[in-house]
């Protein structure tokens, strides 16, 4: 009992040592790496865990990394603050277990493994580099959603997935569980906790720190993402839409009382009769562009145009004749479709092909649309979305009609979008989340097993 307690003891000053030493070399996460207060046990052993409040530890299994190298425990250390950091702990819910663990492992390494500081750097696994080159190959930011994605569409086997565990496990994530957690207002009070640290540390990083931040560029990268809020890609397509005046009751500029009055007083002769047309705002000419480069999947293009297809189809947002071009482009147009209404573009996404395969070139696109506009094939063109992972060569000047980039994954640092450009990062839950709920609003009018299969 004696020497339990004493490893303890050694075990919080190891931690406390590996703490300030990590903070002496990366004085932006000085926040964050203070937010867990140490306590051993917790049914930890040989190994750290945390339950997004405090952080367990095994006193002898820390004693014995730090014997070996103070390196160990330092990575040890920040890799679970990352974990909190990134919101892993809450965003587990729903996933496969064993996937998501390794996903989050694998991207708080890969974190890791970027920052050359002495007190972290343990050299270079061969292993391990290979697995983040396959990753980058999907991916521009080795993020745990999209290391997810992966591993899904991978289907590894039991002994596979067992290799790739044991190049990246560190900490034990059978807290983690979010199901098992009794007070759910606590556990989202935890996560909005570690939302707000990781949003003041992006603050620091990009102003007060901007320049001293060295190698933390990694960092910021994935803090942008789990920082990032939930958007909803139906408000953000009908900003695209005119206003129209449409045949329909206007309910709003119709004062019932007269209309009731006349029925009463005269029978059936109301003293006013209900306006027969009333405005709405409708998409009409609009623009679609897809970056067909060597970074985008056919899969996820077709989800994008499923999830667009849904919202276009509700009866506030589309009018029964369109003018709308899907454009298809690498470094050059590869694909120019028209499309005149709803079965058009239904069509369209059944029989949809990827045409390109090569750089990403912006510019094509919007000389092409220009051209359009001077052969007179828009008459109100209210916008374009280019969906693409953001990498490629922009337009300098700024178009004559708003513009939004919409991307599934967050771009690294050094892509510089344009200050004209509108931005969303849309990941594919939320792409999903979209179409679910436009079918859920409109029933009778969209029927999610008959949207093209992707």
């Amino acid at each position: 009992m004696e020497k339990d307690k004493d490893l303890s003891a050694i075990g919080q000053e190891i931690l406390f040592t590996s703490r300030n030493e990590l903070y002496m070399n990366l004085p932006y996460l000085d926040v964050a790496l203070c937010a867990l207060r140490f306590q051993p046990g917790g049914g930890v052993t040989l190994s750290l865990a945390t339950d997004g409040e405090t952080l367990y530890y095994d006193g002898g299994w820390l004693a014995d990394r730090y014997l070996r190298s103070r390196i160990y425990t330092n990575r040890a250390y920040l890799h679970v603050i990352l974990h909190c950091m990134l919101r892993h702990l809450a965003k587990k819910r729903g996933k496969v277990p064993e996937l998501w663990d390794l996903a989050c492992d694998a991207a708080v390494e890969s974190i890791l493994d970027e920052l050359h500081y002495p007190c972290l750097e343990e050299g270079s696994i061969p292993a391990k580099l290979k697995f983040y080159g396959e990753c980058r190959g999907e991916m521009p930011v080795l993020t745990a959603e999209g290391i997810y994605r992966r591993l899904l569409r991978l289907g590894l086997s039991n002994y596979e997935l067992a290799q790739l565990q044991r190049r990246f496990l560190v900490d034990d994530h059978g807290l983690w569980d979010p199901e098992k957690q009794d007070d759910q207002e606590q556990s989202q009070r935890q996560d909005e906790k570690w939302k707000d640290l990781s949003e003041k540390t992006r603050t620091g990083m990009e102003t007060v720190l901007a320049g001293q931040a060295t190698g933390g560029e990694a960092v910021l990268e994935q803090v942008k993402v789990a920082v990032r809020d939930d958007v909803d890609y139906r408000a953000f397509l009908r900003r695209f839409a005119v206003p129209r005046e449409v045949l329909a009751v206007d309910g709003d500029a119709f004062d019932y009382g007269f209309y009731s009055y006349g029925l009463r007083l005269y029978g059936n002769m109301p003293l006013v009769e209900p306006p027969e047309t009333k405005e709405e705002k409708r998409i009409e000419d609009f623009v679609i562009a897809v970056d067909t480069s060597m970074s985008t999947s056919g899969e996820l293009v077709r989800q994008f145009l499923a999830c667009t297809y849904a919202i276009l189809r509700s009866t506030e947002t589309f009018t029964r004749k369109v003018n709308i071009r899907i454009l298809q482009c690498d470094d050059q147009i590869r694909s120019d479709t028209a499309i005149h209404d709803l079965e058009d573009l239904r069509d369209y996404m059944e029989h949809f092909e990827l045409a390109g395969g090569s750089a990403t070139d912006f510019r094509p696109v919007f000389r092409h649309v220009a051209q359009l506009q001077k052969e007179g094939a828009f008459t109100s063109l209210r916008g374009l979305i280019y969906f693409t992972d953001g990498m490629g060569v922009y337009p300098q000047k700024r178009p004559p009609y708003d513009t939004a980039f919409v991307l599934l994954e967050e771009p690294p640092m050094s892509v510089k979008m344009p200050p004209w450009a509108i931005r969303l990062v849309l990941d594919l839950p939320g792409l999903e989340k979209a179409v679910r709920e436009t079918a859920e609003e409109l029933p009778d009018l969209i029927d999610l097993d008959e949207l093209p299969q992707l």
